[in-house]
């Protein structure tokens, strides 16, 4: 039989921030990857405008963390007020994260997407196809073929693998037949992004106003910049809200001085799950399978997440590395924690949304109490926990993101993760003689690790264990007995033999 003729190992539909970063990662592990996107500028409307500390440590490996934080401003604090200005509830920034950086960001999306399409403009395994649409798909059992639309005409692209990163009105979705899980979360909010004139007076905090007359936000975005949601009213249309003279009159309130209006656009906050994330060759990520209100900052972080989770998994798999059974991991993984982020964004938003002012005074009297007596009105973002084959479960810390320690500061600060390098890691106590395909093997006693060896010996006693392995994006397979951790690593990833 002819060996069959691919035109890529991956191809990615969507590049947005997470199909540029997933196309990124798989570029970076050696994974022929090519993305396909139907526009030809980066979109230029509001979108994002957080990302947290897990994000950025997603952007340093790609090589581009130091670029992406001098144009971002770290977190501040985040408060909630009534619409006569009581202040409901503050969460404070900390400095402290596990992945080595400041718990998050305020930053500008266009300024990131193009700092990811700098990373795969250098990368030798990625391709970029800018102007092309897909139109449609059909898969085998040994690859997806799709049909694309591009300016010269159709074309017929082969892949081992497909993954829809192409948004909330997704085609890949629509094309492997996924139906959605609906929270019945529909709010339409006015977004308006600002850029900040000499003179001008911002809030130095991020502000959720809970005004029953008009629910409000207002908090920083990159450099220079600042951010507005006002919630369409009852009888408000998108037309007559997104008006020059309708957006001036909604900030006139604000008196802060000279700003210039960058981009506007009226969006519908959903929550959405899409219910089936893989159908054979075929993948979802990011709001093509689940769209997340804004209320938590936590619907580009999501995606992303989902991107460093999926990456891994298909560059083991396209190399054989590991059988097609470790791309079920994916959903059971990262689906918990998208719901837990999903239903932390709504419970904020009906916090905020209410309009009734009878309703709206009860609440800001019984958030007020809370605050009194230390209750925080919402639950912590808490980061994801997994179960499931891709970790070893029972061992203390499996499923956890492993920290990643620090050491010096400014320009030669010194990070874990750039010393050990972007595959797999075993870390132990002594060194373990031997190689494992895919894994690097590590000793607390060897100089490459002296730095940050007092951290890694507290992460250890602390779960009474003698190594970790690591996974590719940054969570916990499992720990225990080195040699021991090793085997049951091989045999997870494994493919299963073939018959005879």
């Amino acid at each position: 039989m002819a060996a069959q003729r691919y035109d890529c190992d991956v191809l990615v539909v969507g590049l947005g921030p997470v199909g540029a970063a997933l196309t990124a990662l798989l570029a970076q592990h050696g994974v022929a990857t090519l993305a396909i996107e139907k526009d030809q500028d980066i979109y230029p409307l509001p979108r994002a405008v957080h990302f947290d500390h897990e994000i950025m440590r997603l952007l340093q490996q790609l090589g581009i963390a130091e670029q992406v934080r001098r144009h971002s401003r770290e977190l501040p604090a985040y408060e909630f007020k009534s619409g006569d200005g009581q202040l409901l509830m503050r969460f404070d920034r900390t400095s402290e994260s596990p992945s080595g950086w400041g718990p998050g960001y305020m930053f500008h999306q266009p300024s990131l997407e193009r700092a990811l399409r700098e990373v795969l403009a250098a990368a030798p395994e990625a391709e970029v196809r800018l102007g092309w649409r897909l139109d449609s798909l059909s898969q085998d059992a040994d690859g997806v073929t799709a049909t694309v639309i591009k300016p010269e005409g159709a074309a017929s692209l082969r892949a081992r693998y497909l993954v829809g990163c192409d948004g909330a009105w997704s085609p890949v979705r629509e094309a492997i037949g996924g139906s959605l899980f609906d929270y019945k979360f529909d709010e339409p909010w006015l977004v308006v992004d600002a850029k900040v004139m000499p003179g001008c007076r911002m809030p130095e905090v991020n502000l959720q106003v809970c005004d029953p007359a008009r629910p409000t936000t207002c908090v920083l975005s990159g450099l220079g910049r600042h951010r507005w949601e006002f919630m369409l009213l009852p009888g408000e249309t998108p037309e007559a809200m997104t008006t020059e003279a309708a957006i001036h009159a909604l900030i006139a309130p604000w008196e802060c001085g000279p700003v210039e209006i960058e981009r506007h656009a009226v969006y519908r906050f959903h929550g959405l799950v899409a219910n089936q994330w893989r159908a054979g060759r075929v993948l979802l990520a990011g709001d093509a399978a689940h769209q997340t209100p804004p209320f938590a900052g936590q619907g580009m972080c999501s995606g992303l997440r989902d991107a460093t989770n999926l990456a891994w998994k298909l560059d083991a798999v396209v190399r054989g590395h590991a059988g097609e059974c470790l791309l079920d991991t994916y959903q059971v993984e990262r689906e918990p924690h998208v719901r837990a982020m999903i239903e932390l964004a709504i419970g904020m938003g009906r916090v905020v949304c209410t309009l009734d002012r009878e309703a709206a005074a009860q609440r800001d009297a019984a958030m007020v109490a809370q605050m009194a007596a230390g209750v925080s009105s919402v639950p912590p973002l808490r980061a994801p926990t997994f179960t499931g084959a891709a970790v070893l479960e029972g061992s203390p810390g499996a499923g956890e993101l492993f920290p990643q320690p620090t050491f010096g500061s400014g320009v030669r600060r010194l990070r874990l993760d750039d010393a050990l390098g972007d595959t797999a890691w075993l870390i132990s106590r002594t060194v373990v003689e031997g190689a494992t395909e895919g894994i690097v093997s590590v000793g607390l006693t060897q100089p490459e690790l002296a730095p940050f060896r007092p951290a890694l010996e507290t992460w250890l006693e602390a779960r009474g264990a003698e190594a970790v392995i690591v996974r590719p994006d940054r969570y916990v397979f499992g720990t225990g007995e080195p040699a021991s951790l090793l085997a049951i690593w091989s045999r997870a990833l494994s493919p299963p033999a073939r018959a005879a």
